[in-house]
Formats: structure tokens, sequence, C-alpha cells
């Protein structure tokens, strides 16, 4: 939270399976159009927040899976667990006040005595989470018997059914619309309220967040019936909320663009790189620009053209040096000279490059670092590069655009690779 100085521009606060994360798009195309958006024209300025049914285990597992981004914030297992940056600090307070009127064992013991609920797997159980598998036609009757005998034996807790077989037992105060209201009036004492919020989710677990007040929601195309129903009954004449047009994360590029939050092309849907320009010129688009040329480039999506190469040597110092994770240095002309070799080496294969984490620190009055992760998939391997550049803004603006001066690359650890088979 501390990350950006003041209220963030926009806020996103997004659920991940079936929402920001689409398990039947093989490609991922609409998650790494996301990526791109942020990271090109956000991350600088705004806050990320996923907000997820998983337990801290199931969340990282997801993270191996896809490329998803670093997000600011995440809430897991339901809102009962908020943890803060890549470290994933807990929120103690949180914590604290999910204490109160809350007791796991007896929770357990009145559960024990409906044989409709089968107990999911052990990762799934939380301090303040125990959760079930129950079939859909039983649901209604169960948690309503449930909840009252938890009622009689003196607990205070929330019964939420989603996905069509999933029922989590909560303290009253937890769920995924209390931690959200938690961290705004978190925001509000500290003076830095978003400017604007909006929430992303697909299933009954989401609906709280669309209860919050003053924030814009999007219901994916693709949201679950539970859903849809209960925004029939409680929100529908609301036009701060819509049910996108599009699938998961295109969905919610879908909505920025509806509510006129803030710039909703990605770089990925500009067919001319040469044409993408930033409508909030920032290192973090330079940065997301050159890797997505380099992904189409050895992809063999684009021309293999002497215009394209030198319109990148003209964004490099001509003494500008690539020091690689090795410590093997190469002038940033030579390795974009070297590309020529490489042109649609990759076509036709799983191959991807994405950046996250872009962020950019004033140096001087038109220098920048930029540090940030560069990510590449080829098949079903991943590596990064913890990369640092320095880059110089050509006009007083940077509405020229950028110069290259220092490339810095080191393995992130477990991410390493072969070094020949990537020039960047």
């Amino acid at each position: 939270m501390d990350r950006i100085t003041k209220a963030a521009r926009l806020m996103i606060v997004s659920d991940l399976d079936h929402t920001m994360v689409d398990h039947h798009d093989p490609e991922d195309m609409s998650l790494l159009r996301f990526n791109a958006l942020w990271e090109s024209n956000y991350r600088h300025d705004s806050l990320l927040i996923f907000s997820t049914g998983r337990s801290p285990t199931l969340y990282k597992e997801l993270r191996k899976e896809k490329p998803m981004l670093t997000p600011d914030i995440t809430i897991m297992s339901v809102g009962t667990e908020i943890t803060y940056g890549d470290a994933m600090v807990p929120d103690e307070g949180w914590v604290e006040f999910l204490n109160q009127k809350w007791d796991r064992n007896i929770v357990a013991e009145e559960t024990s005595k409906f044989s409709e609920l089968k107990l999911q797997a052990e990762t799934e159980q939380r301090p303040h989470k125990v959760s079930f598998y129950v079939d859909k036609a039983k649901a209604q009757t169960v948690t309503k018997q449930l909840s009252e005998c938890l009622e009689k034996r003196g607990l205070d807790v929330k019964i939420i059914y989603s996905g069509g077989m999933d029922l989590d037992i909560l303290p009253q105060g937890a769920g995924k619309g209390q931690a959200l209201a938690y961290l705004l009036k978190k925001f509000k004492d500290e003076g830095k309220t978003p400017v604007n919020t909006l929430v992303c989710g697909d299933s009954g677990n989401d609906a709280e967040l669309f209860s919050i007040p003053e924030v814009y929601g999007v219901m994916v195309n693709n949201a679950q019936e539970e859903l849809l129903q209960w925004h029939a009954e409680n929100a529908k004449g609301n036009p701060n909320i819509i049910h996108a047009k599009e699938r998961c994360a295109a969905g919610i590029i879908e909505a920025v663009g509806h509510f006129n939050l803030g710039p909703n092309t990605s770089p990925r849907d500009v067919a001319d790189f040469m044409e993408c320009k930033a409508e909030n010129v920032n290192p973090g688009h330079e940065v997301v620009k050159f890797y997505l040329f380099y992904e189409r480039w050895r992809r063999g999506e684009i021309d293999n053209c002497e215009a394209y190469l030198a319109s990148l040597k003209a964004c490099c110092d001509p003494s500008a040096v690539v020091v690689f994770p090795s410590g093997v240095e190469k002038t940033l002309h030579e390795c974009i000279h070297a590309m020529k070799t490489c042109h649609g080496d990759q076509k036709g294969k799983k191959f991807r490059v994405w950046v996250d984490r872009v962020l950019s620190t004033p140096i001087g009055s038109s220098t920048y670092l930029v540090k940030f992760d560069k990510w590449e998939l080829s098949g079903e391997e991943r590596s990064c590069r913890v990369t640092t550049v320095k880059i110089d803004a050509k006009g007083s603006n940077a509405t020229d655009g950028f110069t290259w001066v220092n490339v810095q690359q080191k393995w992130l650890e477990g991410f390493e690779k072969d070094e020949s088979t990537s020039v960047f």
C-alpha cells in the first residue's frame, strides 16, 4: 500500500478463476492482453488486487500455471486473508477483526452432523474458513439448517455457496466484500481513497464485491447463473454494474472502456508496434512495447523488415550495453542485429513474452531507472530475468519517446534458462 504515495488513479479488484483467468483459453490471450494494458498504462499510479476463493497454496499453484501479474494486494480464501506485495505480508488487523465471535472447533463439530457435506482438501481449510462440497439440489436446505445450528451455538457466521458446488463457512465479518470495505477504509484513513475502483467477478462469492457503494462493477460474459440471479434481485437498475459482452480478462478491459476509467487499448491489440502510442507517456509503455515486438518477431508475426530494426536501433544509445545474467556484455545494437537470425524461429510454437512489476524511478530531469520482471514462455518452460533499464526521455515530456541507455539482467531464482536461446 506504500508503493504509490497518493490516491490510486484506478484500483481493479478482480476474482481469478473464470474472471481474470480464462481456463478455456489455452493461449491465455485475454490475460496477456490485460497484462500488457496494465503494465503499460496503470502499474505506475494504480493498484491491482486479486480477490480469490483460493487458499494461499492453490493461489501460488495458479501463478505457476498462468502468466499472471503480481498484484499489490491479495485477498484469499474468500476474503478471510489479506496480504501485501510479492512477499504476501499478512494484515494482522484483519486477523484480529475476524477472531471475534468465531470458533473453528464449533464449526467443525456442527458440520460433522451433516452427511451432505463433503470436506474439501486440507489446503482449503484455513483459520477463518471451513470449506465443503455439497450437491446443488441440497445446498439451500443445508445452508439454512446449518446456519440455525451455528447461531444456537453463539457463532456469528456467514455461509457462501458458489460455483454450483462450493460451500464456505466464514466469520460474519469476512468475505470478499468486507475485505474490500476494510481496505477502502484504510485508504480513506490515509487520505488515499482510489479515484475509481472497478470490481470484477463471475460467481456467487463475488456478489459482495458489487454491494460496495461507489464502485464500478463488471460481471464477465461467462458469469455463472448464481451471480446473474443475485444481480437481477439486488442491482438490476444500477448503471455502475454491467454484464460484459467479453469473457474473463477481456470483459475487464471492456469495462475499463465502458466506464471511461482510462485507456483500454492493450498494446497487444495494436497491429503495428510503430503505431503503438500511449495516452499517458511513461517508461512502462516503452518496456511493454519493446518486448511485445520481440515476441512477435520471434513468432514470425511481423515482417523481417529493416525498417523495424532501424526503428529499434533509433531507440537505443549507440553505446548502450546489455549485461546478461551470466555477466556477458553486448551492445544493444549487437543484440538487435542478432535478431535477424531468429526471425520466426518460434513460429507456430507456444512462445510468449510478458513483463511484470514495471516500476520506474526518476534519477534526473529526464532519466529513469525502470525495474521489471521479464518472463519468457517457450513450450512448457518458463524463465524470468529481473531486469533494470536506464532510459532517457527524448523530449522534455517524453512525447518523442525514450532512448535505452543500459540494460542489466539477472535470473529470478528458480527460473533460469540457457542464455543462448534468447537474444534479450
